[in-house]
C-alpha cells in the first residue's frame, strides 16, 4: 500500500474543508480512487531518472520558426474610433477598485 494512504475519515475531513457534502459510500469511493493515484505517484518516484537529460520538446527535430516580421500595420486609431473613451492613445475603462 502507498506510504501516502488516505483513510475515508481523512477524505471526509478534506471534503468538509472544501465545503463538499459526501455520503459514506462516495467518501469510500473517493478514498479508494485517491489512494490509487497516490500509489501511482509512489511508483513513479521509484523510476530512475538520474541519467535522463531534461527535454525542451518531445520531438527529435528542431521546431520551425517563422520570420519575426510585422504583418499588420498600426490600426490603433481605427480600433479606438469605436471605443467609448480613450485618452493619449489608451483605452479608458471604469474604475473597479476603490
Amino acid at each position: 500500500m502507498s506510504q501516502s494512504h488516505l483513510s475515508p475519515q481523512q477524505v471526509a475531513h478534506i471534503a468538509k474543508l472544501a465545503a463538499l457534502k459526501l455520503d459514506e459510500a462516495t467518501t469510500q469511493q473517493y478514498a479508494e480512487g485517491l489512494n490509487r493515484v497516490l500509489e501511482l505517484m509512489d511508483a513513479l518516484q521509484q523510476v530512475p531518472t538520474d541519467d535522463v537529460l531534461p527535454m525542451h520538446s518531445p520531438f527529435a527535430v528542431a521546431q520551425p520558426l517563422r520570420a519575426d516580421v510585422v504583418t499588420e500595420g498600426n490600426q490603433r486609431d481605427v480600433l479606438q474610433a469605436v471605443a467609448p473613451a480613450v485618452e493619449a492613445g489608451c483605452f479608458l475603462v471604469p474604475r473597479v477598485i476603490e
